[in-house]
Formats: C-alpha cells, structure tokens, sequence
C-alpha cells in the first residue's frame, strides 16, 4: 500500500499499520545479528555480535538493540549490582550528558527524582555549565557524568563543582577516558585541527592519564576504582562485550 493510501486512512487504522511496518522494518535490521553469542546487560537481550563503532572503528561496540557502547554497559553493569541506586529507596539524580540508552532507564525507575543536564543539547531538562552548577551544595544523592570533563577546559573547577552539590552521603560517577601515562593538556591548542593531533578528538582539550584519579581526589573526593575484572569473568566479559574500550569506574564519595 502506498504512503499516499496510508495517508488517506482513519488515524485508529493507520497507527497500528505504522507499528507493524516499524516493527518488519526494524525485525529486517536485526536479522542478520540474532544469536545468543553476546548479551547486552542494559537492555538485556542477545546478538550474535555487536556493531563496529567509532572514528577508528571497533568491532564488538554497539549494541544492535539498544544502541549501548562498552562504557555503558559496564556503568549499567555495576550500578545494578554494586550500588544502591535501585533499592526503592527515593534518591536525587543528576546526569549530566545523558546518554539515551542510559536515560530512559534511569527515568523509568527514578521518575521525578531524575534530573538530566547539558550546557547545550536542548533534550535535556536543565541547561548547565558544571564548572557554575546553579544548585545549593549537597543537592544530589547521585551524579552520574560520563566522557564530558576532557571537552572542559577547567575540569578541576567541575570536578569541585561536583562535590560541592553531592550530599555527605551521596555518591557520583565521573567516567572520563583514560590511557597510559600522566595526563597531557596543553590551553594554547585551540585550533580544532591541532587538538584532534594532539588530543585525539577536535573538541578535547586534554587525554586523561592514571593520574586522573589524582585529581578527583585534589576536588575532595574518595575514590574507588573498579575495573571489568572485578565484576565477572574473562567468558562473561567477552560475552557483554566489555574491552579496554569499557574503561574502569570510579565511584567517587565525600
């Protein structure tokens, strides 16, 4: 049936055959990946392998259901088996850059409780800038800020920022990242072209070495690391896809 048929239907008649052909559309997508090779923790379902991803591309990436990288799939990972965030118990949330595979989920379970942030993508509920957080100190049980402090250019100033307005108890997450050796910036590279040289991405303005931990600790934070091998097995981690390109988890608290 043309599109121009399908037009001229009642609403109650053409929503449902947009449904179907969304769903035949989608099904023909994801043929050639089902399979029980690899599982999603995030959206819970399997594939015979994820998507090739990235500006150098990488293969076992993305998943074909829910579009989560590595990094998100370790986050999700360990917040629902080594945190509290889920227990039912009420809890204040900021996420800044919100991911949309992450973001619908934590909407989902958090509901009002779950607020999402971004200097400049209109999606989000609260335009902010986090090295000027427009929130009185000790708002937020949970912050949850992931690849975003190497695009500021004081992250010291954000990381403070952070820990000014998480409550004593409360906890956050700040996932940048992190390669071998001590952390490189230099403030004269501007130029996008040079920053992409010298950075590896055109709008970094630094690349995160081991010593990053140090400075969350300098903002006032106690910081544990953990890493994929402290959650599941060598099998499991191939299985979810979990790499080098997952990073490591630094749970930061007062």
């Amino acid at each position: 049936m043309s599109k121009s048929l399908v037009a001229m239907l009642p609403q109650f008649i053409r929503e449902p055959l947009k449904r179907v052909r969304d769903e035949v559309q989608n099904y023909a997508r994801t043929m050639p990946y089902h399979g029980k090779q690899r599982f999603c923790p995030v959206c819970r379902k399997t594939s015979n392998r994820f998507l090739e991803y990235g500006v150098v591309r990488r293969e076992d990436a993305l998943c074909v259901w829910c579009n989560a990288l590595e990094r998100h799939r370790l986050l999700w990972l360990y917040v629902t088996t080594k945190t509290d965030l889920f227990d039912g118990r009420a809890k204040k949330m900021l996420h800044v850059a919100p991911e949309p595979c992450l973001e619908s989920r934590f909407r989902k379970r958090l509901g009002a409780n779950y607020i999402t942030a971004d200097l400049s993508d209109p999606r989000a509920m609260v335009k902010m800038d986090i090295v000027d957080i427009k929130y009185p100190g000790e708002s937020f049980d949970v912050i949850y800020c992931s690849h975003v402090l190497e695009h500021v250019p004081d992250d010291r100033r954000a990381m403070r920022e952070f820990h000014r307005v998480l409550k004593a108890n409360g906890w956050a997450i700040l996932l940048v990242p992190v390669y071998e050796g001590k952390t490189f910036e230099d403030p004269t590279i501007v130029d996008p072209q040079e920053r992409l040289k010298a950075f590896g991405q055109d709008d970094h303005v630094r690349i995160y070495g081991s010593d990053y931990v140090d400075r969350l600790r300098d903002a006032g934070f106690k910081v544990q690391v953990t890493r994929i091998d402290d959650l599941v097995g060598k099998d499991d981690a191939i299985r979810m896809g979990l790499t080098s390109a997952s990073g490591e988890i630094y749970f930061c608290t007062k």
